[in-house]
Formats: C-alpha cells, structure tokens, sequence
C-alpha cells in the first residue's frame, strides 16, 4: 500500500511502446473521412507554397531579363492564388482538426471514466484520488495539441520534404547532396537524446501526478489542517512538491528544445555551404535565379524537418501521459462479473456465509471462518470493536471485496455466479458518513431510484423524520447543497441517506453506524421510520450504540474476525459474556453522564 501517498513516484516504463500510439491512432478512425479530406487540401496547400521559389526564378532568369511584365503580373497572379489557396486549407485544417482533435479527446476521456466507475475498492483504496483525477482531466488535455494538429502537420510535411527534394533534384544534383549534408548528423542527435528525453518526460508525468495528488488530499482536508494550525507545515509542502515539479519541468523542456536550435544551425550552416559551392557554379551550370530559389527550397527543406522534430518531440511528451491514460483503462476490476454470470432473481433476502475467510492481499487476514445464515426479513446486529471485521461482513454481501475461501450466498445462489448489477440494485447501503452530491435535495434523495415522483420522495423523508428540516430551508427539496453536503449537519445528511435507502426500497438493508451523528431526541423519532425502513427486509446493522439494537432478531458479537457470540439481547444479556460486558458499561457510562 505504500503507492497510496502523494509523494511516491509511479513505476515508469521502461521502452518505448509503439502500441500505445497505435491504441490512440484508433480514436482517429470514426473521423477518417474528414482526415482523408483534411489530408488533400493540406497537400495542395502544400505544393501551392513550394510553387513560389519557382515562380522566383522564373522571374529573375527569364521575365526580368527580356522585360517582360506581362510575364512578372502573370507570375504574380500566380504566386497571389497559391497564397489564396494555401490560406483557405489552413483555415479549414484549423476548424476541421480542431473538431476531430476534441472529439477524439472527449471519447477518451469517456471510456476512461467509465472504467474507473468499474473499479474495485482496493483500486481506490491504494492510491490518493489526485493521481487519478489527473489522468481523466491533465493528461487527457495534453493530448489536445498532437491530435488536432500534430498528426496532420507530419502527413504534410513529410509529402513537403519530397516535393522539396524533388524540386531541388530538378535543379542540381550536386547542390541537393550539398545541401543535405547535415542530414545524418540531425538523425543521429535525435537518436542521441530520445532516452533521456522520453525519461524526463516521464518523471515530469509523476511529479505533476504528485503536485495533484497533494492539492486534492490538502482541499479535502482543509478543515483538519485549520482546526490543527497546519498550514505552514502543509505550505512547506506544497513548495517542495511544487519545486519538484519545476525542476521535472525545466530538465524536460531543456532536452526538448535542445532539437531546434540544433536544426536551425544545420540549416544555416547548409545555406552558407551552398552560397559557397553555388559561387563557384553561377558560371557554369546553375543561374542566378536557380540559385535563389535553391537556396529558398533548402529553408524550405529544413522548416518541414523542424516540425517533424517537433512532433517527435509532442509524441515523446505524448507517450508519458498515454501510458499512464491506458495503464487505467487496462486495469482490471478485482471484483467482476464470471464469464457466465447470470441475472440474480427477485431476491426473498436470505443471506449465508459459508466458511468465509478474507483478508487484503499480503496482509493477516481480516475474517476468519465466518458461518451464519440469515433468514428473509431478519435484522441482524454486528457489533464488537474497531477493527473486528463487522465492516467487512457488510463489504463481502455487496460483493465490495471477494472472499479468499468460503462463500457468501443469497437465497442460496453464490454471488460470485451472478452479475454485480443484479447484486447490488437489490441492496441499499448507508455508510456512516453519507456522501452527499452537488444538487439539490430532491435529486440527492432521489439518487437510488430516478424514477420516484416527487410525493415518493417526500413521502419517505417524512418517514425517517428528514421532512420537518427540510421544509424549513430557504427552498424546501430544491434546496442547492455543495458537495459532500457541507451546508448539512452530520445529522441531516444521514437523515438524507436513510430517506434515500427508504425510496430505493431494497431487500436487503445494510446500515453502518447510519445514527452515530443523529442527536438522541431525534432518533427516538426516527424509531418509527426505522420500523418502516426495516420492515419486510433483510437487514444488517452496525452500531456502537447498543440501545439502538436491542429489538434486532440476533445480535452477533465480533471479536478477532470471528462470531464469538450470537443471539437476541435478551440470551446475550443472560449468557453474561463479552456482549453483556460492552452493554453494562455503556449503560453505566450513560447514567454516570
């Protein structure tokens, strides 16, 4: 578990995987049409700019010479129509692009959270949310520039060099080969630097994944660093993750922009080399003019090969962000559905454990040879102290975690046989501390069943005694709460969770400390709710506070993952073990307060 901090670096990959460009290539294909299309235009935008060094020379060996100026405004039309031409395909690669480059990022982003509402608990359980909230958001946007325009820029330009190449060829020989003399050493100083760069870009991807992953902890906690004064010690913090960040970032950017000064020098040299050579030519084979416009399609040679690099360069960047983007989406749920998981029935709620041992991977186990078997329409209580295993009793009935061994039953079919959405959309959960959405109540409440008419929600909020503070609020059910319902006491918000389980009317009930922050005076009013809530399911009840169980139909006593004691208050008060030990004690810390 020890990935589970902001501060430790995610494994990097250790060799470039072509397969991942090939997965994104893959988003691209809906579109290939409008990429076709896209494709041609920038062609011909392409050969229409490569028609002006041309256009050049014919103007200064043939037209100016013989004075001809119907010929120069002829040329000049020409060179203004491949301008109009080459202008009217940037436009439309542009929006074109721009669309396919943000469809393709949405779909991405997506099938990425679809997945992760896929996974198992342990996959949240072993890593800070930051790091997975940059991966659906940050790096799915750096993808933005390489898929609008990267992959058709280095179609363009890679037509660009040959129509270059072919240009100057037509020229002369002798000066082409002059001119990509560089050539070999730009190849070998790309090979020469992609490890470190890929390596640099990578580690950039972990410390802004850290930067995000101590941003997120910091806001959720905000209210425990303040009550605690901590916020120099969480601001010296942020620096050193912040200055980490900064330093990725500066070794990163300094071997990317090590390739364009590199091509920019390569080309100067080859102009300078060529004027030289040319010199010694003008009086031979090579005019003037031709070498001018030689000498315009050799800038023209290297600013397509300049991009090109850039685009290595974007593909590398690219690469940091899409391992880890599809390292999510090849994560496996630990928890899914058998090859041939059939639909569970209308359930009646007998619920049986079968020898069950469970225990997170590597560590001592939690649950150890757990037996019982739960009638339809029972309650059942679970208590004993923190860390006894009875929140993990209620996690393996929802199938939250798999069992190492033994099985869990309902109405004598194993859960494992059938689907997790059959499973679960019988079962209503209140946790103790109720999460709370963004919304108004209505929706909040109405969460477990969006099909509930507006009566049914009140209906079930007058139930479990959540109507009175509702109706008090400036805007009664449409009330806005925040996220996590910090507008709400503790209170309200498990009041909410309980009209919500109520409305979602489960078969089988599981309510873990759901009254730990109601005050006693409402929760003696809620008794009659509960009577409702309870009534016809199968339920199972965590609670510290005894007095809120005594009317369960068995209580069971948890104690080093084991039952050690079972059976209604009444036998387990006169059996005088562990469980009528705990209640005495509480009743006289009750009485003593």
């Amino acid at each position: 578990m020890a990935r589970n901090k902001f501060d430790v670096d995610e494994e990097l990959e250790s060799a470039f995987d072509i397969n991942q460009l090939k997965r994104m290539v893959q988003y691209l294909k809906p579109f290939k049409g409008k990429i076709i299309l896209t494709v041609l235009l920038m062609l011909l935008a392409s050969g229409a700019t490569l028609t002006g060094p041309y256009l050049i020379k014919t103007a200064i060996d043939d037209k100016i010479p013989n004075g001809d100026v119907g010929g120069l405004a002829l040329l000049a039309g020409f060179y203004l129509a491949a301008v109009t031409v080459t202008g009217f395909c940037l436009k439309y690669r542009i929006r074109m692009m721009s669309q396919i480059g943000q469809s393709v990022i949405l779909q991405l982003r997506k099938d990425l959270f679809a997945h992760l509402q896929t996974l198992s608990f342990s996959y949240y359980d072993s890593r800070p949310h930051g790091k997975i909230l940059v991966r659906v958001v940050n790096y799915v946007n750096s993808l933005s520039d390489l898929l609008s325009n990267g992959i058709i820029n280095v179609i363009t330009d890679l037509f660009s060099v040959l129509v270059i190449v072919g240009f100057m060829l037509a020229i002369d020989v002798k000066m082409t080969l002059a001119a990509m003399a560089g050539f070999p050493f730009l190849i070998g100083f790309i090979f020469f630097i992609k490890t470190a760069q890929r390596k640099a870009w990578q580690q950039l991807s972990n410390k802004q994944s850290n930067m995000n992953a101590y941003i997120h902890e910091s806001l959720n906690g905000i209210k425990v660093t303040q009550a605690f004064a901590r916020e120099e010690e969480n601001e010296q913090i942020f620096r050193e993750v912040s200055n980490s960040y900064r330093s990725a970032w500066m070794k990163g950017v300094k071997i990317q922009f090590l390739l364009w000064p590199v091509i920019e020098n390569i080309s100067v040299i080859t102009v300078a080399f060529v004027y030289v050579t040319g010199i010694f030519w003008l009086n031979g084979s090579v005019t003037a003019g031709e070498l001018v416009a030689f000498v315009g399609y050799i800038w023209m040679f290297w600013q397509p090969l300049a991009n090109i690099g850039n685009f290595y360069n974007a593909i590398i960047n690219a690469m940091a962000y899409l391992e880890r983007i599809f390292e999510t989406i090849d994560e496996e749920p630990a928890i899914q559905n058998a090859p041939n998981a059939g639909v569970l029935p209308p359930v009646r709620g007998e619920v049986t454990f079968d020898h069950v041992v469970f225990g997170y991977e590597g560590e001592k186990n939690i649950l150890e040879d757990v037996n019982f078997t739960v009638n339809p329409g029972d309650t059942i209580a679970l208590v004993g102290a923190t860390g006894s295993g009875k929140t993990t009793i209620i996690n393996l009935i929802s199938r939250f975690y798999d069992t190492k061994s033994g099985s869990v039953r309902v109405d004598g079919t194993n859960i494992k046989t059938v689907t997790l959405s059959s499973l679960r959309s019988q079962m209503g959960v209140m946790l103790q501390d109720p999460f709370i959405f963004s919304g108004t109540i209505m929706d909040n409440i109405r969460y477990g069943r969006l099909d509930a008419t507006d009566e049914e929600v009140i209906e079930a909020s007058k139930a479990v005694q959540a109507h009175r503070f509702i109706s008090e609020m400036e805007e009664g059910y449409e009330t806005e709460v925040n996220e996590r319902g910090t507008r709400l006491s503790s209170g309200q918000r498990q009041l909410i969770s309980f009209a919500r389980a109520l409305l979602a009317d489960p078969k089988i009930l599981i309510l873990d400390e759901a009254t730990s922050s109601i005050d006693t005076e409402t929760e003696m009013a809620l008794q009659k709710g509960l009577e409702q809530l309870l009534e016809g399911r199968t339920s199972f009840i965590i609670a510290h506070r005894l007095s809120t169980i005594q009317n369960a139909d068995r209580i069971f006593f948890i104690d080093g993952g084991r039952i050690v004691e079972q059976g209604t208050h009444n036998e387990l008060m006169k059996k005088g073990g562990a469980y009528s030990k705990l209640y005495l004690s509480q009743r006289r810390a009750l009485e003593a307060g």
